[in-house]
């Protein structure tokens, strides 16, 4: 379906690929719109709902400029997938020691390994680009001074609220497993910290924003330079975060599945990024916040909630969303509101037939505090086509 309506309002109009959008969306869309460093349009997902300054579900162009918390404290967060050669008549009936597997290899929450994991690779890839981060501002390394001896013991975690491990069922009855989770609390110490040396560099210019939460970097001065390397560090650090959970995962189902091998089918796309792209014959920074890349040909992951279907998708490419979909359902509803609306009870009947915590601990992340993934997916057949349709039989939620 192509875009459904335009806004007009700001220095750009707003394209937005579904009809369904709250007052509080659409304003922060506008926001994000009116600011000088935006070019072209502001394209808005099916998915779009209300974020921190910046909707969830927006693909932000700007020139010469980022916005930090447009780009969010999860840096890098996003999915990945990869098809086994299993089918489900080879699993078992039950699936509770496959579920309880899973989560004695990979903690959950603030937990983290009490060894680390990383490879020694990793280590040396990853800890040199963060001593210099730390030693450029004094500042920020008291802040991520903790994460110094925790971050390889946090790599290969999943951490908390939406993020999760599941195994699922193609049309075919192959299984997969899917993850989503992102550059853990080392992410959100150098997410946060820039956030606010944004703020404090647009000194008197912030009270000319729409919204403080907007602050941006501008390109040549050293916070910008600064804060690309360390954003370049964190997605870098996600990435491998759901590379080495994978390995864990596949060591740990091996356990107690029939023997199996990886399938030619894997896909590991980030969600809440930046990146320099070029678009309409421009050199441009592409904010995806809660949207995934899906240029021509490319692979991506759009999940469900813990209930429903998932998509493995190919991209299309479309110039006008900046070769952009949606990340997911979105939710429709804070997790206060899902918390206050619905039962134990009610969360047991919509996760039927899935293996998964069902208590109040993960009651705010119910499948109807959601919106229609089948529905977001309609709204954007014009930017991707479906390859596999994902249905969940175990879910372990961070």
């Amino acid at each position: 379906m192509p875009i459904q309506f335009e806004v007009h309002q700001g220095r750009v109009p707003i394209r937005a690929y579904t009809n369904e959008m709250e007052e509080s969306v659409r304003e922060q869309l506008i926001n994000v719109s009116k600011l000088p460093v935006t070019f072209g349009h502001i394209a808005a997902m099916p998915d779009v709902h209300v974020g921190i300054g910046a909707a969830v579900g927006s693909v932000i162009p700007t020139r010469k400029a980022i916005i930090p918390s447009a780009v969010g404290v999860d840096i890098g967060c996003g999915m990945l997938a990869v098809q086994l050669s299993l089918t489900a008549n080879e699993l078992p009936d039950s699936l509770t020691r496959v579920r309880e597997a899973i989560e004695s290899a990979v903690p959950v929450g603030f937990s983290r390994h009490r060894e680390p994991k990383a490879s020694a690779e990793q280590v040396s890839e990853l800890e040199p680009r963060l001593m210099r981060i730390r030693e450029k501002h004094p500042r920020m390394a008291r802040r991520v001074k903790k994460f110094s001896d925790t971050w390889p013991r946090q790599l290969g975690t999943l951490g908390g609220g939406n993020h999760f491990i599941e195994l699922c069922l193609d049309e075919d009855d192959q299984v997969w497993v899917m993850l989503h989770s992102g550059s853990r609390g080392v992410g959100n110490a150098i997410g946060n910290y820039f956030i606010q040396l944004a703020k404090k560099d647009m000194g008197v210019h912030l009270k000319n924003l729409p919204d403080q939460n907007l602050a941006y970097l501008s390109a040549g001065t050293r916070h910008f330079d600064d804060y690309w390397e360390a954003v370049d560090w964190a997605q870098d650090y996600a990435r491998e975060n759901r590379k080495l959970m994978l390995t864990l995962i596949l060591d740990a189902i091996r356990t107690c599945l029939p023997e199996f091998s990886l399938a030619s089918v894997a896909v590991n796309c980030h969600h809440n990024y930046v990146a320099k792209e070029v678009h309409f014959g421009k050199s441009l920074y592409i904010t995806r916040k809660g949207a995934i890349r899906a240029g021509q040909g490319e692979m991506g992951i759009i999940p469900g909630s813990m209930g429903v279907a998932s998509y493995i998708v190919r991209g299309k490419g479309r110039a006008e969303s900046f070769q952009s979909c949606a990340h997911g359902a979105g939710r429709k509803m804070s997790r206060n509101e899902a918390r206050q609306r619905f039962s134990v009870e009610d969360l047991c009947h919509q996760t039927d037939g899935v293996e998964c915590r069902k208590d109040k601990g993960v009651l705010d992340e119910i499948p109807q505090a959601y919106k229609d993934i089948d529905q977001v997916m309609k709204n954007q057949d014009d930017l991707v086509e479906v390859v596999h349709k994902l249905k969940q039989v175990v879910c372990v939620k961070g």
